[in-house]
Parts: structure tokens; C-alpha cells; sequence
């Protein structure tokens, strides 16, 4: 899996970055979400300059004119519902785009260790698509896995590229064991810790309750 941190370059993408973190601008929970999909489409657009490209011609007024557009089939998951802002943001970037929708929730075992229960799949036919995988916090890697595991088992998917606001350095470490070749992670910013409850340090904590509210 080759990993993209986007935001090792500077561009504007760090101010959406750093409001999404501040503790008390992200109480606005209407600007949280726009700024998740302001990054997803900064991600998405990044993302784009890696496919698969061929040209076509447009009849203009007074002539033709040609350029190269992207002919990869994708479709875009998202992992719910933290995933839905960002999941906006790509789809604004690509016109015919299909959708698909998953749910994924952790709990802890007996023993400390997290269990992942997938319990809700929306999706088209995946074969030989082009899968775009939106889960904008990165932490265990875990929940990830599992909707890789579930999606690919069902469907042969050429390749998967995974967007994500927040990814934490162990979970990346643990996709990069479990993804094949055919899968990129392009991700906005990279912390280097989790704490013992399995969240990202320093984070930004729960992006669904906090684009969403609190849940039971």
C-alpha cells in the first residue's frame, strides 16, 4: 500500500486542518462538516492525478479540442457516519460517480482487545471498479480492514484508494499488513500515537459525534 500525506506540502488545506482540531471552533457543527468536505475534496482532487486517463474531444463554437479525462469506473464508500461529510466533499469532484454505504462500529472483548461488527452494506456491483474508501479518522486501522475484507471477498475490485482526514502512524502500520498492492491511502495529516482507548492522539476526537452530535 503506497501512502500519501498530503498535507506535507503546505497549501490551504492545513487551515481546514487545524479548524477541524481546534476544540472550540469544532462546536460548530455546521462548519466541522463543511470543513471535512472541503478536505475530502482536496483529497479526492489529489487522488485523481493518480488514474487512469484518456483523451476525448469536445466540439466547440469554432472547432474541436481535445483533453484527456478519467475513465477508471468508481464508486465511493463511505464508512458511516462519520464518513458522510467527507463522502460529499469527493462526489462534488466526480460527475458520474456511483455510491456505496457501510457501517462499522468497534467494541471491546473480554480481553481489551476491539471487535469490529459490520452490520449495514449499500453497494452496486464492485467488479472490476474502481473503489474509493472515505473514512476521515484513521485510528486502529481495524474497521478499515474489515470493509476491505467484506467488500473484496464479494467482488474482484481492480483497486481501492482509501481517503482520510486523520490517519494514527500504528494504524497505518497494520493496513500496510493487511491491503494488497492495489491499494493507495491518501490522507491529510498523519499523528503519531493512540491512547489506550484507541483513539488518535492529539486527534480531534469523535468526528461523528461531532459532525452529527452524540449518540447513545
Amino acid at each position: 500500500m503506497k501512502v500519501h500525506h498530503i498535507s506535507q506540502k503546505n497549501s490551504v488545506l492545513n487551515q481546514f486542518l487545524i479548524e477541524i482540531r481546534d476544540a472550540n471552533i469544532q462546536q460548530d457543527r455546521l462548519r466541522f462538516r463543511h470543513n471535512l468536505e472541503r478536505i475530502g475534496e482536496i483529497l479526492a482532487y489529489e487522488m485523481s492525478k493518480s488514474l487512469d486517463f484518456e483523451s476525448q474531444t469536445a466540439s466547440t463554437p469554432l472547432g474541436r479540442h481535445q483533453k484527456p479525462l478519467i475513465k477508471n469506473e468508481l464508486v465511493i464508500c463511505s464508512i458511516l457516519r462519520a464518513g458522510l461529510p467527507m463522502h460529499n466533499g469527493v462526489s462534488r469532484l466526480f460527475d458520474h460517480v456511483d455510491n456505496a454505504f457501510i457501517s462499522a462500529f468497534r467494541t471491546r472483548n473480554f480481553d481489551g482487545d476491539f471487535e469490529i461488527h459490520l452490520e449495514y452494506c449499500a453497494t452496486p456491483d464492485l467488479t472490476s471498479k474502481d473503489l474509493i474508501l472515505v473514512d476521515p479518522m484513521l485510528a486502529t486501522g481495524h474497521s478499515i480492514v474489515e470493509v476491505y475484507k467484506s467488500l473484496t471477498e464479494k467482488f474482484n475490485i481492480s483497486s481501492i484508494n482509501i481517503l482520510s482526514a486523520i490517519a494514527a502512524q500504528p494504524g497505518i502500520d497494520f493496513l500496510q499488513t493487511q491491503l494488497n498492492q492495489n491499494s493507495q491511502l491518501w490522507v491529510a495529516d498523519i499523528d503519531e500515537t493512540l491512547n489506550d482507548k484507541g483513539y488518535i492522539v492529539p486527534g480531534l476526537g469523535d468526528a461523528g459525534d461531532l459532525a452529527f452530535g452524540s449518540k447513545l
